[in-house]
């Protein structure tokens, strides 16, 4: 039998049953990154799918999003294989993944190993190899509870533990010869499309550089991060102590009831670290300025009045600013490439009026400071004036906050500079991790809905853009910071999945958003949700599920 198979608006005529790797073959030399993935008329798959009927196929690379994650999560699968395939299975009790790290992933070996040099290099040998031998990635589904058994013989604890509070009755289950693991997403057809990645010894344990959706054949060198490391690493520690290290884990202390110490641990901690930055403050000489700077949905005005709180506990007056109001009148704000305003770049913003009052402060001036009114486009002014005694410090927000260019004519002595971001600790098994970037989505769908009346599909549909200008304009100086803070708490998906999966339900099939809606809805279904009845009035938390003390 024969389909009608259209591919970059070309008709072609292909057997049924033709796999789409034989095809995606036939058509590489059309793409200039490879090929890894396919969308079948509108759904997802991978390219071991066999053609059934008519349809529709666009191919998916490694310089698309969806390609670039499959090609990563294939090459962790990889580097696994080969790390087993260099050591004997009892030697390692266990290979963590923590996070994200400058374009690769920090892994951790918990057993007889030494990550060195040396064993990076052997596992990298290894991993080479098993590329020329084009080895098959097979899929099988499993029934759940086969699943359990299955993970508890491999001694992987962590994924036995989490599918005990899964509903669905199957389980996929990857393997690349005779070994095998369980992985969250799609992968590539075989190890012959795993070529770039390098292995670096760091800290306590290892990173694998990965390409880039930009940059899909090239490693860039390894510059870690190191304040976001630290940061990373003590929350991380924080979680281990309190056995919270995946969502297996955290599901078993909701199903037991004992959440409620979780919670208030958790909250207890952050408002200690929020106390320490406060002291710092008040303990550096001359500061006048605080400034705070964050990625979207990190938390940042709940952090600010915490912050002012604690300063004010300190003997210090704080003024809130953010510098929202001193945006450009609506007809000079710049427009991106589609046309459109663009308000996240700096020149949005008028520094040098920013400049020029605040220099004013410092010089001991009263200066009236504007409020911008967000419908008429233009920034409006109360009559109110601002004078800083001895006391009294800025608590200053927004997102070019740690770009040098806001304050230049600012002298370093008088800024305090804070990274904050929602940094999850918490991953889904000791193989699969949670992007940061997740968290921080459902974190403004729910808050989108509730406060701003916009809908999941409307946030799903703005957050690439929004992602874009963070990149621009706050992960690039976030080391420029002279301290961080993670305002991820570790519970927190299993009180947000109650209102975001109503809102991500929303999203109609034939809408450009639902694959990514349903994404997350799959992501969800990991947790054991819980009521937010428990989570104290000036959670960070609650700037996002509503019931907070303050005006956010």
């Amino acid at each position: 039998m024969i389909c009608n198979v259209t591919i970059d608006g070309k008709q072609i005529q292909y057997a049924r049953g033709k796999s789409l790797t034989t095809i995606a073959e036939e058509w590489q030399k059309n793409y200039e990154d490879d090929i890894v993935l396919a969308m079948l008329d509108d759904r997802l798959c991978e390219l071991r799918t066999d053609i059934t009927k008519d349809c529709e196929v666009k191919f998916i690379t490694t310089g698309d999003t969806q390609g670039q994650n499959a090609y990563r999560r294939s090459i962790c699968f990889l580097m696994l294989k080969a790390i087993h395939s260099v050591v004997t299975k009892d030697t390692i009790r266990k290979i963590r993944i923590h996070y994200s790290l400058h374009n690769g992933y920090y892994y951790t070996i918990e057993g007889d190993v030494k990550p060195d040099a040396a064993f990076l290099n052997e596992v990298k040998a290894r991993m080479l190899a098993l590329v020329k031998e084009d080895i098959l990635i097979e899929k099988r589904l499993v029934h759940t509870e086969e699943a359990i058994r299955l993970f508890g013989e491999h001694k992987m604890y962590d994924k036995e533990k989490l599918f005990q509070y899964r509903v669905a009755s199957s389980v996929k289950i990857y393997n690349i010869g005779d070994f095998e693991d369980y992985y969250y997403g799609y992968m590539v057809p075989s190890t012959r499309f795993l070529k770039y990645f390098e292995l670096y010894p760091y800290d306590d344990g290892f990173v694998i550089q990965l390409p880039t959706k930009h940059m899909p054949r090239e490693i860039e060198p390894f510059c870690p991060p190191q304040k976001l490391f630290q940061v990373l690493k003590e929350t991380t520690k924080w979680g281990d102590e309190q056995g919270l290290e995946t969502v297996g884990a955290l599901n078993e202390q909701v199903v037991k009831g004992s959440l409620q110490e979780v919670v208030l641990v958790q909250e207890a901690m952050q408002e200690r670290k929020i106390a320490e930055i406060a002291e710092q403050i008040s303990k550096k000489q001359g500061v006048k300025f605080i400034l705070v700077a964050g990625p979207s949905s990190s938390g940042k005005t709940t952090f600010s009045h915490r912050l002012s709180i604690q300063l004010k506990a300190a003997g210090l007056i704080p003024h809130p600013i953010g510098v929202d109001n001193y945006f450009v009148d609506r007809e000079n704000t710049p427009r991106d490439e589609s046309g459109a305003y663009n308000f996240e770049c700096i020149e949005a913003i008028d520094v040098k009026q920013f400049n020029q009052d605040l220099t004013g402060l410092l010089q001991g001036q009263s200066v009236q400071l504007p409020v911008f009114d967000f419908r008429e486009g233009k920034r409006q002014y109360t009559g109110e004036a601002l004078q800083l005694g001895e006391h009294d410090i800025l608590v200053i927000e927004g997102i070019h906050c740690l770009n040098p260019e806001l304050t230049k004519a600012l002298p370093d002595e008088n800024k305090f500079k804070i990274y904050i971001s929602a940094l999850t600790q918490l991953n889904i098994d000791e193989h699969n991790r949670i992007p940061s970037t997740d968290g921080r989505l459902i974190r403004r769908i729910v808050r989108d809905v509730r406060t701003r009346g916009f809908n999941a599909k409307h946030t799903i549909g703005m957050w690439d853009s929004v992602r874009k200008g963070e990149e621009e304009n706050i992960f690039r100086y976030q080391e420029e910071a002279d301290v961080m803070f993670n305002s991820a708490l570790v519970y927190e998906l299993a009180v947000l999945k109650q209102s975001a999966e109503a809102a991500l339900f929303a999203v109609n099939r034939d809408e450009v958003e639902y694959k990514e809606a349903k994404r997350l809805l799959k992501f969800l279904d990991y947790f054991v949700g819980i009521g937010s009845e428990s989570i104290p009035a000036n959670s960070l938390l609650r700037e996002f599920v509503g019931g907070g003390c303050f005006k956010v």
